[in-house]
Formats: C-alpha cells, structure tokens, sequence
C-alpha cells in the first residue's frame, strides 16, 4: 500500500539525524550552573548558544561530552540512541568532538602528532586518510608545518590545531567553545569560513563564541542562556533582529 504525504513525512522526521539534550542539568553542590537545558542540533547547521560571561555556556557544553556531574534527570540523544550514561571517551566513540577554550593541546608534540591523537576513535581509524585531507583542506598551513612543535605556534594556528585533531575522530557533531578567543579579526574571518564549510561538510556544529555578531552571520539557529537556563531561541535572523539581543549582545539598539 502506497504511503500517504504525511506518512512520509514522518517517516523523515523520525530519521533526522539530530543531537539534543533534555532537561540538561549541571550542579556544584546546591548551585546549579545550569539548570534543565533543552536544545537540538541537526546535521549540516550551526547552531550557537549566546550568553554572558559565567552564564553555563561552557558548562553545558563539558556536559554534553561527559565531562562534569550531570544532574539524574538529565538527557543526552544522538540521532535517537541515549548517551548520557556513556563516559567521555566513548562520547568521542558516539560521534561527538569538544574543542575547549583551552584547546586542550600537547604543546611539546608536533602539529601531526596531535591531529593523529585526534584519530585514535576506533571509529575514525579507517578514515584516518579521508579525515586527514578534510583537515588540510580547510587549514592548509596545517601541512606546511606539520612537523612543527605546537608550544611554538600562533593562537590562530593552535586554534586550526585543536579542530582538526577534533575533526580527525570523525565526528557528527561538533561543540566549540570560544574558538575566536584572542585571535585577530582577520584570522576569526578566516576561521569562521571554515565552521560553515564544515557544515557543509555534514557535521553539525554547536558553537558558543564571544564574537555574537559574526556568529549569528554564519549560523542557521540559536539559543540564548542566562543564569544557567534557556531564555530565548529563534532562527539567526530572529536573535539578530531581536531587540534584547542586539542590546545585550551585538553592542546597538535597534535604530542604532
């Protein structure tokens, strides 16, 4: 019997590959830095979380990859499997990458040494190749210093460092948090190029970053945090044309 139209697309919809959290809580004790977070995150789209200094921002995102004691309640899905039980690393097996504010490098290892760490996933040992060329793509300086200790290494080319080792486990989904941090406006262009090439690579990105304006240019979605809880969402031209938004955020009022 043929499917009807609606059949169909239901049919679509159950099979959306899609990260989301449920009711995401953080606690420190009795203080919970963030407190029943529910998001989702699509393949091929951005999708950034504003929110000021101290807000959860980062917390949640530790959260997801199974770092931090995450409250009982709490939820974390890929395309439909729960994974909140699982431990970190085998987060990373699940398909989700995290880049730290601190990147999170081995200083003293050369830029190759660190990018095949990144492949150790035994999901992403047969892509090793695949993987390593989607990297040199988008960072092309990457292969000229390949041979290079990090420690002696710019901000933005430790940054290049930290997504491709992320890239080389062959990820589904990828969390950054503050890549732009300390870097020139030139280099933040060219580093935000490479997120929306990466979406178009079929990853999904789930981007928290200080530079609101640039990152609402290149994302599909977002969601507002304060104090630990979601207080607003909406599609990027939503957010940039709201008008708390634009004052808390993006620095001008709406006939600024």
């Amino acid at each position: 019997m043929m499917s009807s139209p609606t059949m169909r697309s239901f049919a679509r919809i159950l099979v959306t590959p899609v990260l989301e959290t449920r009711n995401l809580s953080v606690r420190y004790g009795h203080h919970r830095a963030v407190e029943g977070v529910t998001i989702t995150v699509a393949k091929n789209e951005i999708v950034v979380m504003l929110g000021a200094n101290g807000a959860g921002k980062s917390t949640f995102l530790r959260a997801i990859a199974g770092l931090g004691q995450r409250a009982p309640e709490s939820e974390v899905l890929m395309d439909g499997r729960n994974i909140t039980p699982l431990p970190a690393h085998e987060v990373v097996e699940a398909g989700i990458a995290l880049v730290p504010e601190d990147r999170g490098l081995f200083a003293d290892l050369t830029v190759e040494e660190n990018l095949f760490l990144g492949a150790n996933p035994r999901r992403a040992r047969d892509q090793e190749a695949n993987n390593l060329g989607l990297v040199v793509q988008l960072f092309p300086k990457l292969a000229e210093r390949r041979k290079q200790r990090v420690h002696t290494m710019s901000g933005g080319e430790r940054q290049m460092v930290a997504i491709g080792r992320a890239l080389m486990s062959a990820p589904d989904y990828l969390l950054l948090d503050e890549p732009s941090l300390g870097l020139s406006p030139l280099l933040c262009g060219e580093l935000f190029e490479s997120f929306t090439r990466i979406r178009d690579a079929g990853v999904g990105i789930l981007l928290v970053e200080q530079n609101a304006r640039r990152s609402l240019d290149i994302a599909d979605r977002g969601y507002v945090l304060e104090i630990g809880k979601v207080v607003g969402a909406g599609t990027a031209a939503e957010l940039r044309d709201n008008e708390e938004v634009r004052r808390a955020y993006l620095g001008y009022a709406k006939d600024g």
